[in-house]
């Protein structure tokens, strides 16, 4: 039974690494903020999370706040991911 718990804590372990392993933070620049929309156009490098080259495209803002945070011109890291279908930017700072 001990050995059944440290087998089932340790695949825990893992995925919850490969889960992080898997947030994949990307450089780019910001070309468009839509609020009304709730999207942002990004001129980003490659999301090799989903196997894709550089490129300019439309995210949607997983939170609205941060669509006030940035403006066209900035350039950026962003965490992208695919929501419901749709590209999806969930988390984003400001390069310095």
């Amino acid at each position: 039974m001990r050995k059944l718990l440290i087998v089932l804590a340790s695949a825990a372990g893992i995925a919850s690494l490969t889960s992080v392993a898997l947030a994949q933070m990307v450089d780019g620049e910001v070309t468009k903020v839509d609020e009304a929309a709730g999207k942002m156009t990004i001129k980003h490098g490659p999301l090799k999370k989903f196997d894709m080259d550089a490129m300019t495209m439309v995210f949607r803002a997983n939170d609205p706040a941060m669509l006030k945070k940035v403006k066209p011109g900035d350039k950026i890291r962003f965490e992208p991911d695919k929501i419901n279908g749709q590209f999806t930017v969930m988390k984003i700072e400001k390069k310095k």
